[in-house]
């Protein structure tokens, strides 16, 4: 445990090596790595299961999770989110451990009244601790085509992406106090579900049940990460992997530019920026370059 923590501290001071974008993921089906969740029979495949379809209706949505638990890696997922009105609903993809101080990173796409903006929010969850919302608006209509959400998931960094683009960092400031991810595997979820208690101007805009059923379409269902819930493994990987090598430390200049880009363009809140919620900003905000 005292080396777990060791290593932990050690890889929040290392300095920044010259990044890279993540690898293509493979195409692979539904079936090889996810299993429904609840309301299967709101889920229909196509071509196989290389393409998936999440249905909502008025009695119920329904979801998806991975087979296997991981301890880093890069998970991303093709979403073609719901078109139209679809206040009140939200599509959500995301990671998480199974306990009372559970760690989780999350992709939620909150659904919106016609002609109305998605947002798309993100959190991250460590030992318990939640609370980091963040939201923007996409530079994109995310209902006409498929686009890639992934995650980076390492030792040193969390990187939320879009279309390759990074939206968002979550740095390893375990030295400033700060618990990172970094012990509790995690499954990988997605959902459809109702939600309009909050998730469209706080609740004030209710789903219409009228236009229902309410439909997103998932490809692309490749994990690549390191499988904690398999015989003998490796985790943490410590630069086995493509994602654990030295470029996948930090966010080269160009990554900082285009993340730079959609804080000043496309952010519309960011915990960081609170200081009614938090009267004292959050040490990891600085590492974060939030501020």
């Amino acid at each position: 445990m005292l080396l777990k923590m060791w290593l932990l501290i050690l890889a929040a001071m290392v300095p920044a090596a010259m990044a890279a974008p993540p690898h293509r993921p493979i195409d692979v089906p539904f079936q090889n790595n996810y299993v429904p969740t609840w309301a299967a029979d709101h889920i229909k495949y196509i071509t196989g299961g290389k393409e998936v379809i999440l249905s909502l209706d008025k009695w119920t949505g329904t979801g998806f999770q991975s087979k296997s638990t991981y301890l880093f890696g890069h998970f991303s997922m093709q979403i073609k989110l719901v078109p139209g009105d679809s206040a009140g609903t939200v599509t959500a993809f995301y990671l998480s451990s199974q306990n009372s101080e559970h760690d989780e990173i999350d992709f939620e796409f909150l659904g919106n009244r016609s002609g109305q903006p998605y947002i798309l929010q993100t959190n991250v969850f460590s030992g318990g601790k939640g609370d980091r919302e963040q939201r923007i608006y996409l530079w994109f209509d995310p209902t006409t085509e498929y686009h890639s959400y992934s995650v980076l998931w390492n030792m040193h960094q969390i990187v939320f992406f879009v279309d390759d683009v990074p939206i968002r960092v979550f740095k390893n400031s375990h030295d400033l106090g700060v618990r990172y991810p970094f012990n509790q595997p995690m499954k990988i979820y997605s959902s459809l579900w109702n939600a309009d208690d909050w998730a469209t101007r706080g609740g004030l805009e209710k789903t219409d049940w009228s236009k229902a059923p309410f439909v997103a379409g998932y490809k692309g269902f490749h994990v690549d990460g390191c499988e904690a819930s398999a015989p003998n493994s490796q985790c943490p990987t410590l630069g086995r992997r493509w994602w654990d090598q030295k470029e996948f430390d930090d966010l080269d200049g160009l990554q900082w530019r285009r993340l730079r880009w959609v804080r000043d363009k496309y952010t519309i809140y960011n915990y960081c920026s609170d200081r009614v919620r938090y009267p004292v900003m959050s040490p990891e905000c600085s590492r974060d370059r939030d501020i």
